[in-house]
């Protein structure tokens, strides 16, 4: 911790985060929220001099949609730097994304017990 007037410390995932970003800003969490589901666009290639965090979103993003989360979860990235590398991706044409899935409503208890009844008559 660090008191007034003084400079936090340096850490090696504050300069690899760097290093990853050029330096960029990271974007808003509100351009790609954790729960956005993103994949890779159909017949697209890994874009040339892609660096190793690319080319791992790329592995993970190509069997299927994944969380902004968990592609930061897999690739043990700050979510700002996976933010900021799948908007990249995004912009560029390489990935699809869509917003999660409306939340399910709660059937009426009347219905549920129309379902219970339905499985009990094919149980016996």
């Amino acid at each position: 911790m660090t008191g007034p007037g003084e400079e936090a410390p340096v850490t090696s995932d504050f300069v690899r985060s760097y290093v990853i970003t050029g330096g960029r800003r990271l974007p808003s969490a509100d351009d790609l929220a954790l729960h956005t589901l993103v994949t890779l666009a159909p017949d697209r290639e890994l874009p040339l001099g892609a660096g190793p965090e690319v080319r791992a979103i790329w592995e993970l993003c190509g069997g299927g949609y994944l969380s902004v989360a968990e592609v930061a979860g897999h690739l043990a990235l700050p979510v700002g730097v996976a933010r900021l590398l799948l908007t990249d991706l995004f912009e560029q044409g390489h990935l699809l994304r869509r917003s999660e899935p409306t939340r399910a409503q709660l059937a009426d208890r009347e219905t549920l017990e129309k379902v219970l009844h339905g499985l009990e008559t094919l149980i016996v």
